[in-house]
């Protein structure tokens, strides 16, 4: 057996054994996790390991993020990374308040509010970029 029949033997498995797997693989890697296999809308779903406030928060937060971020793509990279990235921000001010409102280690507290103030500022450039520029 050669050194090539060797590596391709283990990868040749591996992709056989996908199709098995393969709808419960794509919806493990959904990067959201929040999408239905049926219809494709995005729906709030439980967060994965604790169901507490904070972790709910998060949860909610992230989806409402990638739903932002799920733009229609003109084509445009400078329009298509603006459009994007303004829900990402979105996101971590999100986040960043959920941490204000339940953490308690101060130094991550003061980072949330830095994050705050620094994603509010771009958030603000990219939606003056965007009306500058007629988008």
């Amino acid at each position: 057996m050669t050194r090539k029949t060797t590596i391709i033997g283990p990868a040749l498995a591996l992709c056989l054994a996908l199709p098995a797997s393969g709808p419960a693989l794509a919806q493990e890697m959904n990067h959201s996790g929040h999408q239905s296999a049926d219809n494709g809308q995005m729906q709030m779903s439980e967060p994965k390991g604790d169901k507490g406030p904070s972790s709910k928060a998060f949860a909610e937060a992230n989806a409402r993020m990638h739903k932002g971020m799920d733009i229609m793509f003109t084509g445009n990279a400078d329009v298509d990374f603006v459009r994007g990235m303004i829900a990402h921000h979105q996101g971590a001010i999100d986040m960043a308040r959920i941490e204000l409102e339940y953490g308690k280690d101060s130094s991550l507290r003061k980072l949330a509010e830095d994050i705050i103030k620094a994603q509010e500022a771009e958030i603000e450039t990219m939606k003056a970029w965007l009306a500058k520029n007629g988008h």
